[in-house]
């Protein structure tokens, strides 16, 4: 498998939703991608679940073609926080993403409570110890929790970490993209994942669209307006990177391999660009031209 500037770079499940996490595995080793997300819990109802519980059938195909072919599992999804008890459905994915590798599980804040919602993370936080894994909370542009200076303020409470996919930082409207820009300079630290996607400048009029953008009508990395070379160099020197695109439309044209490996060269071509704008920034700090 091929590395792309001393970094890692995941293919999310999100990218290939109806691809099971066994070939996954198997076309993200193909396309050239280091590691996989990999979603231990459905969503919606009419998602198809994945049964990667210890002892699973699924799961112990899964670890076979990890060992085979070197790929690993960095992150599991994917749950909503909504003010009522999660906590089952956190330990039952915390046990699937320990079996696998995972240290992280990305959640979403969708409880307009903050004071319940930090209580819920901390907690969360706590039972994640015992299985190396860290909850990442992710702003979503059409949740309660949309903003990237919102996630960091709960994540620093609760001690967790924040997720940045770029859809969602770029749809975000409430203080602008100037304090999107803002937030996420200030909270770094926070962030130990990546998510890349791309897309058109306008943001969808209704919660409608933004939904169906987010779930399946995404662009490759690099071929929208979104500022993605900008936004990896605004974050640590060598964080690892996942293509989260889904696009039911052009899966069905390319097929999943096919697919997987157009998001790759987009992701390369991104990190290429980023390389160039650090090097050129680099350059302008030390007076040389």
């Amino acid at each position: 498998m091929t590395r792309t500037a001393q970094r890692s770079v995941g293919l999310a499940q999100l990218s290939l939703l109806n691809t099971a996490p066994p070939e996954l595995v198997g076309v993200a080793a193909e396309a050239g991608f280091d590691f996989i997300g990999v979603r231990v819990r459905p969503v919606t109802p009419g998602e198809r679940p994945y049964d990667l519980q210890p002892g699973s059938p699924m799961l112990r195909e899964t670890l076979s073609r990890m060992q085979d072919t070197g790929v690993t599992v960095r992150d599991i999804e994917f749950l909503l926080l909504d003010g009522s008890d999660r906590r089952e459905a956190w330990l039952r994915m915390m046990e699937a993403g320990h079996a696998l590798g995972a240290t992280s599980l990305t959640v979403a804040g969708a409880d307009p409570d903050s004071a319940r919602l930090v209580h819920t993370l901390t907690r969360m936080t706590e039972d994640g110890r015992g299985f190396g894994i860290t909850p990442t909370l992710e702003a979503i542009s059409y949740q309660p929790v949309a903003s990237i200076a919102q996630a960091a303020d709960i994540a620093r409470q609760a001690g967790c970490h924040i997720v940045v996919d770029t859809l969602h930082f770029n749809r975000f409207n409430g203080a602008g993209a100037a304090g999107q820009w803002a937030g996420l300079h200030a909270n770094a630290d926070l962030v130990p994942l990546l998510q890349l996607c791309d897309g058109p400048p306008e943001r969808p009029a209704t919660r409608e669209g933004l939904v169906v953008e987010s779930r399946s009508e995404r662009e490759v990395p690099g071929a929208g307006a979104f500022r993605l070379a900008e936004t990896v160099t605004a974050l640590p020197n060598g964080l690892p990177v996942s293509a989260e695109t889904p696009s039911d439309r052009r899966v069905a044209e390319l097929g999943e391999l096919g697919w997987a490996r157009l998001l790759k060269s987009g992701v390369d071509a991104v990190l290429a660009a980023a390389g160039s704008v650090q090097a050129t920034a680099n350059l302008e700090g030390t007076g040389t031209r």
